[in-house]
């Protein structure tokens, strides 16, 4: 049900009107009904106020339910001293079905006390899916409340990237745009954020320093500015990357070369709690002509001997990878066993819910895709290649249609995904991190009014990137 009005869920009985915030009179009516109502009234209404006042209701609601959007740099910082260790923490990208999406994933994690893991969304994700920041955040907050989970929430911006052609043509342009993407992001409470500067990196330069120079002075760049951005009380994580994904293997070289420009040149007095490297992946996975997934073959004595380094060298959690969602089941294992900090997981949720869609919308939006991206097409691909590619620009025109399917398509779809979130959980052994988040992260608040919410959007420009 999409709310016309205020009046028709703050009316003093579920909800009310307290001073600077919305609060909760009858949780349990709450939870089972108004939940689902306010996330149609966000991704299918058409009223724009009246989605913020839904931002503002998820918020402060969210507060008063004990979920709270976090930064995981404390428990980073730990894993750095070597305190903590045994797991890998999954960085889920959510791209539709946000709403169900994330109740799976919770409803994974308190199967097992786990607590460790994030959501994230990548700047490019945030165009082509129609998803602002303050959306996501705000269905992820709803999806918590609605299956009852309790605690920090980690919500991460994912590849914040500078376009390295935008870069050399205009760089003022392209260092506004992700200013204001984070500035946006900070605002809806994403406090952990991956800068992705690797884009700059230039191969063809004769030394190491020479090849990531523009890295390392970018990415320090954008650390002081969010360094500046964060909320009084919170400390944002904040990640660099030093081999864009695709591209050849990181070494250890590349490394120290990469964090020795760094460090001299920020100025925060914190710098980045983990790196991403590149280890043999691909965004998206590599699709054959009969849409089947090559094989790929990861590099794990790298991410091993690399993640060493970061923690060793620089007191960082360890390397961070991408590009995973499509490995085969038998590699996941071996992201824990080798110190992998973080993984990145995406594209096989995505392909999942493509799975299950009703056959009638998947040939409305392949005929789509035909007609709007025909010019992505490159020689010689066939039409699984073309259609497994595009189809992820499909999910904001389509987002409505998608997120207004019958509840039983819905809860198919979700099932599965919470089976596959259960399987990646045990193998990244996150299993009873519940306690270990409790222990070093601590619940800040930062109290905001309706006027938070209610602000004119930023335009933003075409948002362009990896994902």
């Amino acid at each position: 049900m999409v709310y016309r009005n205020e009046a028709e869920f703050i009316n003093g009985n579920i909800l009310a009107i307290e001073g600077e915030n919305i609060t909760i009179k009858n949780v349990r009516t709450f939870q089972d009904e108004v939940i689902d109502n306010i996330v149609d009234t966000i991704v299918v209404g058409d009223s724009a106020y009246l989605k913020k006042i839904c931002y503002w209701a998820a918020y402060s609601c969210g507060i008063q339910l004990g979920v709270i959007p976090a930064s995981i740099q404390e428990l980073y910082s730990a894993m750095g001293r070597g305190e903590v260790k045994g797991f890998c923490v999954p960085a889920i990208n959510i791209r539709t079905l946000t709403f169900d999406s994330a109740r799976a994933v919770f409803r994974a994690a308190k199967k097992i006390e786990a607590g460790a893991f994030i959501f994230e969304i990548a700047k490019s994700e945030i165009g082509y899916t129609n998803q602002r920041p303050q959306e996501y955040t705000s269905i992820i907050i709803l999806a918590a409340m609605r299956e009852n989970y309790r605690g920090p929430v980690f919500i991460q911006g994912d590849h914040f990237q500078v376009n390295a052609k935008n870069y050399r043509n205009d760089k003022e342009k392209e260092t506004s745009q992700l200013k204001s993407v984070i500035k946006e992001a900070i605002e809806a409470n994403f406090y952990n954020i991956d800068i992705d500067s690797s884009t700059l990196v230039d191969l063809s330069k004769p030394t190491l320093d020479e090849q990531q120079r523009l890295n390392y002075e970018v990415c320090s760049f954008f650390t002081d500015y969010i360094r500046r951005l964060q909320p009084k009380d919170i400390e944002i994580s904040i990640g660099g990357e030093i081999g864009e994904v695709g591209g050849k293997n990181s070494t250890a070289k590349e490394l120290h070369a990469f964090m020795r420009g760094y460090r001299d040149n920020i100025r925060a007095l914190k710098g980045i709690s983990k790196i991403s490297i590149q280890t043999g992946t691909s965004h998206g996975g590599v699709v054959l002509p009969d849409g089947s997934m090559a094989k790929v073959n990861i590099d794990f004595a790298t991410l091993n001997d690399l993640s060493e380094i970061s923690r060793k060298d620089y007191s960082m959690a360890g390397a961070v990878q991408h590009g995973a969602s499509t490995l085969p089941n038998e590699a996941f294992h071996h992201f824990r066993e080798a110190g992998c900090a973080e993984v990145h997981l995406a594209t096989q949720f995505q392909n999942m819910t493509y799975d299950y869609l009703p056959l009638r919308l998947k040939e409305k939006i392949y005929a789509w895709l035909h007609q709007e991206c025909s010019g992505e097409k490159k020689e010689g691909w066939t039409n699984d290649q073309f259609i497994y590619k595009v189809r992820k620009k499909a999910l904001g025109p389509f987002k409505k249609e998608i997120h207004s399917l019958a509840t039983e398509a819905k809860n198919k779809i979700s099932g599965v995904l919470e089976q596959e979130f259960s399987f990646l959980f045990e193998q990244l052994n996150i299993k009873d991190t519940k306690a270990v988040v409790e222990k070093y992260i601590k619940r800040v608040v930062i109290e905001k009014t309706k006027d938070d919410f209610i602000k004119e959007d930023r335009d933003l420009g075409v948002l362009e990137g990896a994902d």
